[in-house]
């Protein structure tokens, strides 16, 4: 059985994931790879040159090492694809090109193997490589971390003694360092963007460009390597015990690129956590993986997330995207004398089991083992994305149950509304909480301020507790409305529960599902979704809670919970006056003003 531990477990993974593209490469235009045939915004010729130049994102790393005759067609696949003369040209480059995301995986590739792979090129085909590279320095990108493949091709660029931008690199990390915020964090172009692109790309390049430009770019390189370490500290509370990242934001298709900033801390020599921990971290999480139905039968990794699923997916998901992933294995290009390989792998190691981190827009919650872990998000947002309101914006994301995304807005049930509040003028075509007008990342709460009309105003306070959570809402409206509060989606196993008044427990074999109305709400229901909405699971049922809100004003409390099977809810003592509502557990008491 594959740990990935050892070098050698990582290799025979990466040629276990590489063994059902080998096919492929034969068949179609060189330079490109066709296996594939839904739509995305980009055109299928930059399809096919995406799903040729992705897996270098794990075979880079592998050639440094590894003999294999993919290197060979690799090397005419990029010789044709940059020949503008050639049938199978990749094309010139213009503004906001999906070329320029795919010249990150060759630069780094061209980085880590300039005699395997840079130097099995003619001078005239390096030249024309180089020209093609190049156009990347006089097209427009958007301001987001698009600006470190800028950064990449230069590099790669200068490293390989053809003709680069250093004003290019110099004013692409201004704009990188125009997103720092503190303790580590970055946003991604947009002050509401707080997801894995600071991971798996902001970070991640951070740590390439660490490595090799440790000595002659040393001020930049020590910044960066702070920002890594600090980073690190908070970022681990992004996965549980058992290896489950959070699912959280865009581009979840990626999978187990979540865990690729430990790899590149590797890479870059950064001991940010003990090596043992950053071992353990990337072992359970790829084993976590591998044993998801994330392949298609002919093992292609798949648009997807725990199963194959384009009810979620970007517009910019193609058949080769997922490949992406394999920026995991930037582990193969460590040293094999690297203290790394020899540490033991640790557990994960969390001193605060719930703890607010204002700087990642999060509030965390584990429960006792560490199994479960809950982020309680606030001020995110996307624009221009795939179902934004239900990747960023509900009140809690869970590495157990997931969330799930909607097929419409028509009917509850088809938008399986879970772990968020939806509202509706006439009982269908709902609203649910999307992008916060003003929000607090406290100590103890989370309180957020939207408005899903402009007549109508919510006031949502957040109470993580142990193995529980309250909610609270304060509604002013101007219209009747219809609102819904959703727990967690958990499979659906052909029976659904029967529920009590104001209470309703939806039991499944991975765990507990359950939400009680404590004030406000007429009762509480259970609705089977429509299927393949929910990330994790196929087939899902909601437990919820429902209030009629007629014009004014309004209070709406909900007691919600997910649990593991071998976990009981520590129920908490709530208690309302007219001005305060009262949450007691634990010895712990919480006051809240209305």
């Amino acid at each position: 059985m594959n740990h990935y531990l050892t070098k050698k477990e990582l290799k025979e993974s990466l040629r276990s994931l590489i063994a059902p593209l080998r096919p492929f490469y034969g068949k179609g235009d060189l330079g490109k790879l066709k296996f594939g045939s839904h739509g995305t915004v980009y055109s299928e010729e930059t399809q096919g040159v995406e799903a040729f130049l992705r897996p270098l994102w794990g075979l880079g790393p592998y050639f440094t090492s590894e003999e294999d005759e993919l290197l060979a067609v690799y090397i005419q696949g990029i010789v044709a694809g940059t020949t503008p003369e050639s049938e199978d040209y990749w094309g010139e480059v213009t503004d906001f090109d999906q070329l320029i995301v795919e010249m990150a995986s060759l630069s780094t590739c061209l980085l880590l193997n300039r005699e395997n792979v840079w130097e099995k090129f003619t001078t005239h085909e390096q030249s024309r490589l180089s020209s093609w590279l190049y156009q990347v320095n006089e097209r427009e990108i958007p301001r987001n971390n698009w600006h470190f493949f800028r950064i990449l091709v230069n590099l790669a660029l200068k490293k390989c003694g053809q003709l680069y931008s250093q004003e290019r690199i110099d004013s692409d990390f201004e704009v990188i360092n125009s997103f720092y915020c503190e303790n580590g964090w970055y946003f991604d172009g947009e002050e509401t963007q707080f997801d894995y692109y600071i991971s798996f790309a902001i970070h991640f390049y951070s740590l390439i460009y660490a490595h090799f430009m440790s000595e002659e770019d040393p001020k930049r390189v020590e910044v960066i390597k702070q920002r890594a370490t600090a980073f690190a500290q908070t970022f681990k509370y992004w996965f549980d015990s058992e290896g489950e990242a959070l699912p959280f934001g865009r581009s979840l298709t990626y999978r187990f690129a979540q865990v690729s900033f430990f790899s590149a801390l590797v890479f870059a020599d950064v001991e940010a956590l003990p090596w043992g921990e950053i071992k353990g971290l990337i072992s359970r999480h790829l084993t976590s993986w591998m044993n998801k139905e994330i392949f298609s039968a002919d093992g292609l990794l798949t648009v997807g997330y725990h199963y194959e699923n384009l009810v979620f997916a970007e517009g910019y998901n193609a058949y080769g995207s997922p490949y992406w992933a394999l920026k995991t294995f930037l582990l193969l290009a460590v040293a094999d004398d690297h203290p790394y390989w020899k540490a033991e792998a640790l557990p994960l190691t969390i001193l605060n089991r719930s703890l607010a981190v204002p700087e990642s827009k999060n509030f965390y919650q584990y429960n006792e083992d560490l199994t479960h872990l809950q982020a309680f998000p606030a001020g995110q947002f996307v624009t221009h994305q795939n179902h934004p309101q239900s990747k960023y914006s509900k009140f809690v994301y869970s590495t157990k149950f997931g969330f799930s995304v909607p097929k419409t807005d028509y009917w509850y049930y088809e938008g399986n509304y879970d772990s968020t509040l939806a509202l509706a003028k006439d009982d269908h075509y709902f609203r649910p909480k999307a992008r916060d007008t003003s929000y607090k990342i406290l100590g103890d709460r989370i309180i957020h301020v939207w408005n899903p009309w402009k007549d109508v105003f919510v006031r949502s306070t957040i109470i993580p507790l142990e193995t529980c959570h309250i909610r609270i809402h304060e509604i002013e409206t101007k219209e009747r409305l219809t609102a819904y509060d959703g727990g967690f989606s958990v499979p659906f196993q052909g029976v659904l529960p029967v529920s009590e008044k104001l209470r309703v427990v939806a039991n499944s074999e991975m765990g507990c599902s359950s939400i009680e109305a404590i004030l406000g709400y007429k009762e509480a229901r259970v609705v089977r979704t429509e299927p393949n909405t929910n990330l994790f699971y196929k087939r899902t049922m909601l437990p919820y809670v429902v209030a009629d809100l007629a014009p004014g004003k309004h209070l709406l409390i909900s007691l919600v919970s997910g649990l593991m099977p071998n976990e009981r809810m520590n129920r908490p003592v709530i208690e309302q006056t007219k001005e305060k509502i009262c949450i007691n557990q634990n010895a712990k008491r919480i006051e809240i003003s209305v």
